[in-house]
């Protein structure tokens, strides 16, 4: 039987088995490159991750560094107590900016789209209507 003398039924079992493939090719494809990208958002969390704890210990650094400095006009305790009044203050401006955001956003509903939802089942009911 030569290439042109096939069924109907025979091109469309070609054409689905094709179709099979070449759906689950493209399946391992976006496996593939979503593995990849998970690797390297993996690998740049934990460099992130490391930055932060060596923030940690800077910021340790730099406070201690700022009472020493402190301690120059000021007597020891006092410089220590100013540096923690000032970082007493900052921590209370940032929890209050910071509640402040929570507020806005609580309750996290999605009020636009639930509107546009709304306005979608109105528009399509009088459409149904007319």
């Amino acid at each position: 039987m030569a290439k042109n003398d096939r069924s109907i039924g025979e091109l469309f079992s070609e054409v689905s088995d094709q179709l099979s493939r070449l759906v689950r090719a493209e399946i391992n494809l976006a496996k593939a490159e979503i593995q990849g990208r998970l690797q390297k958002i993996g690998t740049g969390t934990g460099l992130v991750l490391g930055a932060v704890i060596l923030a940690f210990y800077l910021l340790g650094v730099v406070i201690a560094t700022a009472i020493i400095a402190l301690s120059i006009p000021f007597e020891p305790w006092l410089a220590g107590t100013i540096v923690a009044v000032f970082l007493l203050l900052v921590i209370a401006l940032l929890a209050w900016l910071g509640i402040r955001e929570i507020k806005k956003g609580t309750p996290p509903t999605p009020l636009q789209a639930i509107e546009s939802t709304k306005q979608d089942v109105t528009v399509i009911k009088e459409g149904i209507h007319q």
